[in-house]
């Protein structure tokens, strides 16, 4: 028998350290856990903050490419959960079989389904006058954008915690300034032989909002493999760090279960 791996690949404005908690429970229950980092991230988001330049010319073709040599290299196709702009890496790589199952947490939206205008603008704001090429929210900014539906009190714990900016260069990647999205943001829908997908959204999200996710949801209609949808009910972007992580988390772990998807497999 040989333990499951599960890659996570966090996604905007957070870094690797918000998949700690979830970390913990999916090897506690078994799972081999990877959660690596965006090329050039510092080991917490602090000493990131602290000096951001090596992430500063980081596109999604480069993020891509990091991501499916990591899911590539272990040998077995792994479960792999992205938040963000890791779901539509998720969704890219269980797309070209590369993952055994994927969950694509509040993903950044694929192929043609669009972003809002009004988010568009929120998140593209903020940039860090250090550095152009960056994008960075202030703690206010995080906790109105990001982190809505918590205190500010929590919000300003998750930001001194997770909080880093981004590459410009891979937010105009993501249509987010109102450029044409990038190739590396399609994803073959149509894929019948894939594994099992899970797309979850949360109700208050501001950043990839409720409908976005819903309309990447039909993007898949015309596949035969399964995809399913949840949605979180008074949750925003922050679901998979705020207080509230481990309903989202365990629903996750049941999912997997319902879909045979368990700790152990059996070695051939």
């Amino acid at each position: 028998m040989n333990r499951t791996p599960v890659v996570f690949i966090h996604g905007a404005w957070l870094h690797a350290l918000s998949w700690e908690a979830w970390a913990e429970r999916f090897a506690g229950r078994g799972f081999l856990v990877l959660t690596p980092g965006w090329p050039g991230e510092a080991a917490t988001a602090r000493d990131t903050r602290l000096s951001p330049g090596p992430l500063a010319d980081l596109d999604l073709d480069a993020l891509t490419n990091h991501y499916a040599d990591i899911v590539r290299s272990l040998g077995v196709p792994p479960v792999i959960i992205g938040h963000s702009v890791g779901g539509l890496i998720a969704q890219r790589l269980v797309a070209d079989e590369a993952g055994r199952a994927a969950v694509a947490i509040a993903p950044a939206p694929i192929n043609q389904v669009p972003l809002p205008r009004a988010q568009v603008t929120a998140r593209t704001s903020g940039g860090d006058g250090a550095d152009e090429r960056l994008v960075a929210l202030s703690p206010e900014q995080f906790h109105q954008a990001l982190a809505n539906t918590v205190t500010a009190e929590e919000s300003a714990r998750l930001f001194e915690r997770y909080a880093v900016p981004v590459p410009r260069r891979l937010l105009t990647d993501l249509g987010c300034d109102g450029a044409a999205r990038s190739p590396l943001a399609r994803v073959d829908t149509g894929n019948a032989v894939r594994g099992p997908l899970l797309l979850i959204s949360g109700q208050e999200d501001l950043l990839v909002p409720d409908a976005v996710t819903r309309a990447v949801y039909k993007e898949y209609g015309d596949s035969t493999a399964v995809t399913d949808l949840k949605q979180f009910a008074d949750r925003a972007h922050s679901l998979v760090v705020d207080s509230g992580w481990r309903f989202v988390a365990d629903y996750v772990l049941g999912w997997l279960d319902e879909h045979g998807v368990r700790p152990l497999t059996e070695t051939g």
